[in-house]
């Protein structure tokens, strides 16, 4: 092996096992490769960004904006509400999920199809009595299943596209992967909607679990000896989080502040609302001189009884102890409204709904709303500052989002975003792979498939779930398709692909086409173009792409090709091609599905040519075999979406997922002969 040989095999070695151990993010990992290739010579500087330029990497930035566009206007959710029954068992809601996601994937970015099914599936997954793990791994592998049967439905396919063309064969047609894709997706969906299912381990927990918040809300009010006085609410946060606490709501006077600015200097009379284990709680407030003013911490029983109590003594009180009651009883109507909609919020609880839990407005405004009733400000030295997190609603809702891949919140924290400043919403709780818990928040580092309890207005909430790719796992209400505006989108998605279907223009520029015909016509705003596309996976593909093909100019793809043909195929293509498959598959189990395609697809080449059989053959089973990664949570990003909602742990997708791969090996091998003869 010459020098350059062995260079670019560390390199990959080093990238594959970084990729495998996700400390690091998949487009800095790409993004090293390519700097290191540049570095050594392998890659000429002149082209080292050529990628960002390949046709691959631009369809799929189309079509993740085509993908939003269908769903902003609503027609996928008119279609999901036709096809879905209203009323059927477990294996037919199940089956018709699946088939669903499936459809979905072929034509739309698949973790866009999951993300809108999901609210869907754990709907049924109440409605069945199930554990919303039978429900969402079906869901996740049949829109992994349904991206292999188009040119457009999954990365992998086009970048084996891409380098057909580059080997001198052209590009593939739009429903050239249809046959064998197809194939599997429908055995795979039969196996899985109708059998499959029962094989994914039960996690009741995750589905009965509730965050516990309602138990640690306390009160706490500023006495004029105390030393928090004049302080900033960071500062004396600062000591609570010593007990795990944070300060969720302020009270001042007739004022009530949700997420209040943490900039804001405390006065005297001052209440903090404060989520906390109240035995944990007391060294923290005695050292800034706080003292609890009462912990919410009785049943709704002993809160009756206190409020009958506090009633009966009510006509010996003056004005300000009646004053203090009336605070008192505001306290506790927040309580138990908070206590409801985290019940309500719970997720997937027995005959619990998942709509997104709302505290009626009294509670709101007790507990801590974005603005009292009348307007005014907590204080008019702030009142810029609390502005600043937008507040449109009187209600406050609990809602719990899930953190998708690719989110800008992966690696950060809380206090890293500055939730209260920027959107005026409080981080309650976090749940990972059924685990939930409010220690640490504001220094927890979040990562993809946790799911995050979030307090604030229904505005803010949701803005700050948009922003940071989030979804929601509450039923979202159903968007009522503008008929002008879907029968366009859809009428533009359908155009390109039939012009690319015809061959009239290559795919990269019909799509690019139809984003245009998006922006003209406002079926995506412009602005809302870029934050469409998932810009890590753009800068994956582009940077790995010419590492890829350093592997081919090297002579790198011929080696390593003799050396499994030698070792294991021993000459038989038939072998060579099962071997290619399986290594693919495997590969795609623990790293990213692109970067696999990429590594193998000279390779695979490579393995045609010495055998002096069809390439094509090879290149197809790169495809289904990077797109088919069911064995862990962290092979494909659907996987990775549905491990906090469903509590699973990283040993649960085997269970489900191997069978899954012996059945695409099985379906696959044989199609694949059969139309792509050798």
């Amino acid at each position: 092996m010459t020098v350059d040989q062995l260079i670019i095999i560390a390199i990959l070695v080093c990238s594959m096992g970084m990729f495998m151990w996700g400390r690091w993010r998949h487009d800095m990992i790409a993004g090293g490769a390519l700097l290191a290739c540049i570095l050594t010579g392998l890659v000429p500087s002149a082209d080292a960004f050529a990628g960002f330029g390949h046709p691959a990497v631009v369809t799929v930035a189309c079509v993740l904006v085509l993908s939003y566009g269908l769903q902003v206007t609503g027609a996928v959710d008119a279609l999901a509400q036709k096809v879905l029954p209203a009323s059927a068992g477990q294996t037919l809601s199940i089956f018709s999920l699946t088939a669903l996601a499936a459809i979905l994937s072929g034509f739309m970015n698949n973790v866009g199809a999951l993300a809108l099914l999901m609210p869907v599936a754990l709907q049924v997954a109440v409605k069945q009595d199930l554990p919303p793990g039978r429900v969402l791994m079906p869901l996740a592998f049949g829109s992994i299943l349904g991206g292999t049967t188009t040119l457009i439905g999954t990365p992998p396919n086009l970048i084996v596209s891409g380098f057909r063309a580059e080997a001198g064969m052209g590009h593939y047609g739009m429903f050239d992967f249809t046959p064998v894709g197809l194939s599997i997706t429908v055995v795979g969906i039969l196996f899985v909607g109708l059998v499959g299912w029962r094989l994914v381990p039960a996690r009741r927990n995750a589905e009965t679990a509730s965050f516990d918040t309602g138990t640690y809300l306390t009160e706490v009010r500023i006495k004029a000896e105390s030393k928090a006085i004049g302080k900033t609410l960071r500062e004396v946060e600062v000591h609570l989080e010593k007990a795990d606490a944070q300060i969720v709501g302020l009270v001042r006077g007739e004022v009530r502040v949700i997420a209040p600015y943490s900039r804001r200097v405390l006065r005297e009379d001052d209440i903090l609302v404060i989520e906390a284990e109240p035995e944990s709680l007391g060294a923290a407030l005695s050292s800034v001189g706080l003292k609890l003013e009462e912990e919410v911490l009785e049943s709704d029983k002993d809160q009756d009884q206190e409020e009958a109590d506090a009633e009966g003594a009510e006509q010996k009180d003056s004005k300000k102890s009646e004053g203090k009651k009336t605070d008192s009883k505001k306290a506790r109507s927040a309580k138990r409204g908070s206590d409801d909609a985290v019940k309500t919020e719970a997720a997937g609880g027995k005959g619990s709904s998942k709509k997104a839990a709302t505290v009626s407005k009294g509670a709101a405004k007790s507990a801590g709303s974005a603005s009292g009733g009348d307007g005014k400000s907590a204080d008019s030295d702030d009142s810029e500052a609390d502005s600043k997190a937008p507040a449109k609603s009187d209600e406050l809702v609990i809602q719990e989002l899930v953190v998708m891949p690719g989110s800008p919140l992966q690696g950060r924290s809380a206090t890293d975003i500055e939730l209260r400043t920027r959107y005026g919403i409080n981080m309650l709780a976090v749940s990972r792979q059924g685990r939930r818990s409010i220690k640490r928040l504001r220094s927890t580092t979040i990562k993809a498939g946790d799911v995050l309890l979030m307090q604030g207005v229904p505005e803010a909430v949701s803005g700050f779930a948009g922003d940071y790719l989030c979804v929601p796992l509450a039923t979202r209400d159903i968007r009522v398709p503008v008929k002008g505006q879907a029968v366009l989108a859809v009428g533009i998605f359908l155009s390109a692909i039939a012009i690319t279907a015809l061959g009239l223009l290559p795919v990269a520029v019909s799509f690019s086409a139809a984003v245009l015909a998006y922006m003209a016509l406002r079926i995506v705003p412009p602005r809302a173009v870029y934050s469409a596309i998932d810009w890590p996976v753009i800068v994956l593909l582009g940077a790995l792409l010419p590492v890829a093909g350093a592997m081919a100019s090297t002579g790198t793809a011929d080696v390593l090709a003799t050396a499994l043909l030698d070792s294991v195929a021993q000459g038989n293509p038939v072998v060579a091609l099962a071997l290619v498959l399986i290594v693919t598959m495997t590969l795609s189990d623990f790293m990213n599905n692109a970067a696999t395609a990429a590594v193998m697809c000279p390779l695979s080449i490579s393995i045609a040519g010495q055998l002096g059989v069809n390439a094509d053959s090879f290149l197809m089973a790169v495809a289904i075999g990077a797109s088919c990664a069911f064995l862990t949570p962290i092979g494909h990003q659907n996987n990775t979406l549905i491990l906090g909602p469903s509590g699973f742990k990283f040993g649960d997708y085997w269970k489900l997922g191997l069978p899954v791969e012996i059945v695409v090996v099985a379906v696959s091998l044989p199609v694949l002969l059969w139309v792509w003869p050798l």
